[in-house]
């Protein structure tokens, strides 16, 4: 077995809580390696009893899931509403232009994931970023830009290539 398939694998059978579902598995799989591998698919079709129609049509259904590896590192701007009215969209915006693209998505280069959240659940600290799972708070577009410069030039949090 390979050691995909065993993180896998070990994702889906290590799950805390007493009931395995098809999202819960989902969930554990995508914490586990950072997005969702065809392998993952047929994993947990086998493990809940399900077909695996019925294993795509809960992942496809959640936009969140990945089911491409992500870049190096992640950088999540909140633009729910306690960050909208405290200026997240001159943080995205200035964002956007530091990182060089029109939107959320994946760099060409592989070395940033660009995501909206509508809630990083630190809505006193508005506007919020998340830079590789670290809440950065009351950011302003010059914040932002310097925290996307350091991000890019620091090592990837998980080793060469992302999760």
């Amino acid at each position: 077995m390979d050691g995909l398939k065993q993180r896998i694998t070990a994702a889906i059978h290590n799950q805390p809580q007493p009931t395995v579902t098809v999202l819960s598995s989902l969930l554990a799989v995508e914490d586990a390696i950072g997005y969702i591998p065809k392998d993952a698919v047929e994993e947990v079709a086998d493990l809940t009893g399900t077909t695996i129609n019925d294993v795509w049509a809960v992942a496809s259904f959640y936009p969140n899931f990945r089911f491409d590896p992500p870049c190096e590192h992640q950088l999540e701007l909140c633009w729910g509403p306690s960050c909208h009215l405290m200026g997240a969209m001159a943080v995205i915006a200035a964002a956007l232009d530091q990182v060089g693209v029109e939107g959320e998505g994946d760099t060409s280069d592989g070395k940033l994931s660009l995501r909206y959240n509508t809630c990083l659940g630190a809505c006193a600290q508005a506007p919020v970023i998340s830079a590789d799972h670290n809440l950065m708070g009351r950011q302003s577009p010059e914040k932002v830009r310097a925290a996307v410069t350091a991000l890019l030039a620091s090592p990837s949090p998980h080793g060469q290539g992302g999760n």
